[in-house]
């Protein structure tokens, strides 16, 4: 029976379980041996991030090819318009190339946890809450996405991988759950 393990990873945390320079890491949070990340989440994200101690389910989340949903609550500065929304649906050209079609919708404000540091506010410039879904991985591709089109991404949570759900995990709370994969 494998080990899986749900995570809320807090803002300036490394997916990673050591860093020669002392920034924080998985192991200031997951005193679990012999776990490792499937995938990552940048430092200057939030949100769900699983662990196991089986390589074939570590790959199946991580592997691009097996396209697992990922979902994001991001909060741009500005306010998109449904035309930029359907760049986002059929895709959008980045320097390292087109991405998969993106699902991606307005949402209502998000009530969450609060960042510490809180996110830059700027009175003169309105945000906006959307929910993004993917099937890839690229580097920091929601926040390019967003900046594509004019949108800075301002704060960015995954809430969903596949089927796993972030729930009522508080930053730096962990579940454990064993699957029979």
């Amino acid at each position: 029976m494998s080990k899986l393990i749900l995570f809320n990873k807090p803002f300036q945390v490394l997916s990673q379980f050591t860093d020669a320079t002392g920034r924080k890491t998985l192991a200031d949070y997951v005193p679990v041996k012999g776990v490792y990340p499937c995938g990552r989440l940048d430092r200057d994200s939030e949100g769900l991030l699983l662990l196991t101690d089986d390589g074939k389910l570590q790959h199946h989340f991580s592997n691009p090819v097996a396209k697992v949903e990922k979902t994001y609550w991001v909060q741009v500065e500005g306010i998109p318009e449904e035309s930029h929304l359907q760049q986002f649906r059929k895709g959008l050209l980045l320097k390292d190339g087109l991405t998969l079609p993106a699902k991606v919708q307005r949402i209502d404000p998000q009530s969450l946890w609060e960042r510490i540091p809180s996110i830059r506010v700027r009175q003169s410039i309105p945000d906006t809450w959307l929910e993004v879904k993917i099937k890839e991985g690229k580097n920091r591709q929601v926040r390019r996405m967003t900046a594509a089109m004019g949108f800075p991404t301002l704060r960015l949570v995954r809430v969903a991988i596949g089927e796993h759900r972030l729930e009522q995990l508080k930053p730096g709370e962990w579940i454990e759950k064993h699957c029979e994969c």
